[in-house]
């Protein structure tokens, strides 16, 4: 591990404390899509991947997406602490590949935007049924961060009240200065305009811009899901057929907040949107024991690349200009025994956003 995912442990550690020592508990899952290539006679068998993910003690499993050879992680609701959250993600992007290699997968592509990765168009006015046009489809690949947070007697926080619209807002807010956090490479940008830029408005659910409520890029979802279904669902009877004859609804245990703005790319580190999404949770407890306070809703379009155009920023720039993540993450270790004697002239959110920005650092061309 390099040092500055050590030093993201080290935070994360400090942060789970500040929120455990208020009374509460923050869990925080992972979806992330990607795609692999393969001979047309091989079958990837998903339930060994699975087996080998178990055996590896990564709390995820795979399945099959909608796209044809696009496949997603999906977290395993274990229990288990935001730190262990980042740890599976790192890891299963790491070892994913590996793991389809086995299956004879010749290439497993965790990217942005898979180019002509299918083909195809959708009927007008339907969801599964694809008319004559077989246009190439550029698939988009997402990464997901849901959210939620249980008080000492395990009551999830987003159930009723005004905490969940809080948490809501607080990442709506600070979704555009830490953009380079979610989309890591220039391809993830072209993620962004897949939709209007290529015609696929029927084909494609990709975000454009900062958006909010049921069913925008940062959503909150209770008791109704992002299609209206009704969330939480969870068998109890089966018929001879193995079809659900019985069900209850348990969305008191799902509801969330969905961070969608994600791009999937081997350069994402799970470890700094960890941190993020910890650090909005932060101040959304904080706002409910200050009675939340009335806050100016202000969330911006997202830029158009890594770095400055002509008449815009670029992410790069958002987020170096940007002192919320590192002076965040002082005030919250600054509030717990973690934070340790300073030995830089940098504190230690100070170190993780530039050590973080040394990565997108264009090298110096000697003459």
């Amino acid at each position: 591990m390099n040092s500055l995912n050590r030093l993201a442990e080290a935070i994360i550690s400090g942060l789970q404390e500040y929120i455990n020592k208020r009374g509460f508990r923050a869990l925080i899952h992972f979806e992330l899509e990607g795609c692999y290539q393969k001979p047309k006679d091989k079958h990837i068998d998903y339930r060994q991947v699975n087996r080998n993910l178990l055996a590896l003690g990564i709390d995820g499993e795979v399945v099959a997406e909608y796209w044809s050879n696009q496949w997603e992680y999906v977290s395993i609701f274990n229990g288990q602490s935001p730190l262990k959250e980042a740890q599976n993600l790192s890891r299963a992007i790491e070892i994913l590949p590996k793991l389809f290699a086995v299956q004879g997968a010749t290439k497993t592509l965790i990217k942005p935007v898979i180019w002509a990765g299918d083909h195809g168009k959708l009927a007008a006015g339907c969801e599964s049924i694809f008319s004559g046009d077989n246009r190439a489809v550029h698939i988009p690949n997402a990464v997901q961060i849901n959210v939620s947070v249980q008080d000492v007697s395990g009551r999830n926080l987003l159930v009723s009240g005004d905490f969940g619209e809080c948490l809501q807002q607080h990442f709506l807010r600070t979704s555009l200065a830490c953009c380079l956090i979610y989309l890591p490479e220039e391809e993830a940008f072209e993620r962004l305009v897949l939709k209007s830029k290529y015609g696929l408005a029927e084909e494609l659910c990709s975000p454009v811009d900062i958006s909010g409520g049921h069913q925008g890029s940062i959503a909150l979802y209770r008791d109704i899901g992002k299609h209206n279904q009704k969330m939480g669902v969870e068998p109890l009877l089966y018929d001879d057929k193995n079809k659900v004859i019985v069900s209850q609804n348990n969305w008191h245990k799902t509801a969330r907040v969905e961070h969608r703005l994600g791009a999937s790319s081997e350069h994402y580190n799970p470890y700094l949107n960890v941190i993020f999404a910890l650090l909005n949770v932060i101040e959304a407890i904080d706002d409910m024991k200050n009675g939340y306070p009335v806050q100016s809703e202000t969330y911006g379009q997202l830029p158009s690349s890594l770095h400055d155009q002509a008449n815009s920023v670029g992410a790069i720039t958002l987020f170096a200009n940007n002192d919320w993540f590192n002076q965040s993450i002082d005030k919250a270790l600054s509030g717990t025994g973690s934070y340790g004697e300073k030995t830089t002239e940098l504190s230690m959110g100070q170190l993780l956003q530039h050590g973080y920005l040394k990565q997108f650092q264009r090298p110096s061309i000697i003459i």
